[in-house]
């Protein structure tokens, strides 16, 4: 598998919208660390990023807003947010 900016950008909104948990998250990023190739486009940026959720369950660390909001713009995405009333 090859981690790609697109990949890890699904895999933050996924955790944003709540469709993966924190420990599912670290998990995948902790795996992808170990055993993915990192696309070459972004390199350094997409290595960061997943070294700092694989890090997310260690209290000093965690995974904030901040953190998603900064992570997805390092990513190369303008982050909005919308609300939908709940039905």
């Amino acid at each position: 598998m090859v981690v790609t900016k697109k990949l890890l950008v699904d895999m933050l909104l996924k955790y944003i919208n709540r469709k993966i948990d924190l420990p599912n998250l670290i998990d995948w990023a902790e795996d992808m660390i170990r055993d993915a190739e990192i696309e070459d486009n972004g390199y350094e940026t997409i290595k960061d990023i997943l070294a700092r959720i694989g890090l997310a369950d260690v209290r000093e660390f965690g995974l904030t807003w901040d953190d998603c909001y900064d992570y997805l713009q390092k990513l190369g995405y303008d982050v909005k947010v919308e609300l939908s009333e709940v039905k």
